[in-house]
């Protein structure tokens, strides 16, 4: 029989002590750390009498030398496949996180119902919801004649015990991870160590049977994950559901997957009638542009290998605080500060004593350094109160010397761009003889003072009655 010993867990980042105290050193919150009981050996097995055999290697490849291939349950929702990597493949783990209300349980209860039509055995399991609940969320979106099979169950053990009894189901949708409870430990459900023994044991399961499970994860006030950081090493992918209330785009996000690239990103729009796939995001993201205002930009960037374009969004006015105001929402706040150096430093622009609010429209959060050019460009249109060239686009990455350098994937940003009709592209220098235009002309820069001054001809061939960019030096 297994030995029990006593230990003390944080419940908010998992690091376990010896000894109780009031702050959590790892995470720095109070009154966190609760006593949990641990249990120390092996674990039972899923089924009565079965013994683990002593494992031998095996080859990279099949008997008749051709590689194996993953094998994959595709949902037929092309944004999901998009993101897991063409689909579910099977004995996968995802543990999936989102905000409360951002549409988790709604896409997996349209992606459960897709495999279920498809001939596909899927459960959905719900330790919050009824399953008269869950139903009547089917029927709103026009899913209840599928024939997905529903339980509302927190137990580990009658789970496992149920989704065994017939043919192996290609799906298991638990929700959540944090209202489940094993047996095995004797702790409160939803702790760390709760959530860490019933997700191992959801796993052996995957793995053994060959069943692909989803693990829905309640998120933290910063956006991670909550429970243990265990978890998400133990799983095969992590993904994000991202999106703001505000907007009715969502946006699906792999923060890990070891079958797939983590850098694809799935679309969707939150209608009446459940998640719509977006097909082309770069339109949706640009519809309401108003390209005669000044202080905004359209950055061509990649998600993957989708291009996107989205909009920048800019407003530079003058500050009565001693310390200036820097607000960005959907980029890093870092990189701006960045940008903003370097426009002082090497462009002779004085914005030290201007409030900077940044903002990506549409609740898109951009990570990829090829944003700074447009950036730059968005905080010169407000600053100067001239707008950039309504059909253009600009993509390229700043460096702290002041050059503007080439990034990656520029065929496809152009090819984009030319599709949703814009005729131009600024960019950099660097590289652009080798590019094919599309149709679409470019004007290169080599370092951020071209930028300025490029800026500044325009403004000039613009009509009177809108001050131009001050590139002056600053006064010492």
């Amino acid at each position: 029989m297994a030995k029990a010993s006593r230990s003390f867990a944080c419940q908010a980042c998992g690091a376990v002590y010896q000894r109780w105290q009031g702050k959590c050193d790892a995470c720095n919150e109070w009154n966190t750390i609760v006593e949990e009981a641990a249990v120390s050996g092996q674990a039972a097995p899923l089924q009565g009498g079965a013994r683990l055999k002593k494992g031998r290697p095996f080859k990279l490849e099949g008997l008749d030398g051709a590689a194996l291939d993953a094998p994959r349950i595709a949902t037929g929702i092309a944004e999901l496949d998009r993101v897991t990597g063409g689909g579910f493949v099977r004995g996968s783990v995802i543990l999936l996180g989102g905000e409360p209300g951002i549409g988790k349980s709604t896409l997996l209860i349209q992606a459960a119902a897709a495999l279920a039509r498809a001939g596909h055995r899927s459960i959905y399991i719900s330790g919050e919801e009824a399953s008269a609940q869950v139903r009547l969320r089917a029927q709103r979106l026009g899913l209840g004649t599928a024939p997905v099979e529903l339980a509302s169950e927190t137990s580990v053990e009658d789970i496992l015990a149920t989704v065994t009894i017939g043919s192996t189901p290609k799906l298991v949708i638990i929700d959540s991870i944090q209202t489940m409870w094993t047996e095995v430990v004797d702790s409160a459900p939803g702790t760390v160590t709760q959530v860490r023994a019933s997700a191992q044991a959801l796993i052996r399961y995957a793995k053994s049977a060959g069943a692909a499970v989803i693990l829905v994860g309640h998120v933290t006030k910063d956006g991670q994950i909550a429970g243990p950081r265990v978890v998400e090493h133990m799983v095969d992918a992590v993904m994000s559901f991202e999106g703001d209330s505000g907007h009715q785009f969502r946006l699906l996000r792999a923060v890990k997957n070891r079958y797939g690239a983590t850098d694809e990103i799935g679309v969707f729009e939150m209608t009446n009638s459940g998640l719509q796939e977006v097909a082309n995001p770069s339109a949706l993201f640009l519809a309401g542009r108003d390209p005669q205002q000044a202080g905004t930009a359209v950055f061509a960037g990649m998600e993957g290998t989708r291009p996107l374009l989205c909009e920048i969004q800019a407003l530079v006015t003058p500050s009565g605080l001693p310390t200036p105001r820097r607000a960005v929402v959907g980029w890093d706040s870092n990189r701006l500060s960045m940008v903003l150096a370097v426009l002082e430093a090497h462009g002779g622009i004085r914005l030290g004593q201007h409030d900077v609010y940044l903002n990506v429209a549409g609740g898109l959060k951009i990570i990829e350094p090829a944003a700074d050019l447009a950036v730059a460009a968005a905080l010169l249109s407000s600053l100067s109160n001239q707008p950039l060239p309504a059909e253009g686009v600009l993509f390229g990455e700043i460096s702290l010397s002041g050059a503007v350098r080439p990034v990656t994937h520029s065929p496809m940003r152009l090819k984009e761009a030319a599709k949703l009709g814009f005729q131009r592209a600024i960019m950099a220098e660097a590289g652009s003889e080798q590019i094919e235009a599309n149709g679409i002309r470019m004007t290169t820069v080599r370092r951020i003072g071209d930028l300025v001054s490029e800026m500044a001809v325009s403004a000039l061939n613009r009509p009177q009655g809108r001050r131009s960019v001050d590139s002056s030096p600053p006064d010492r």
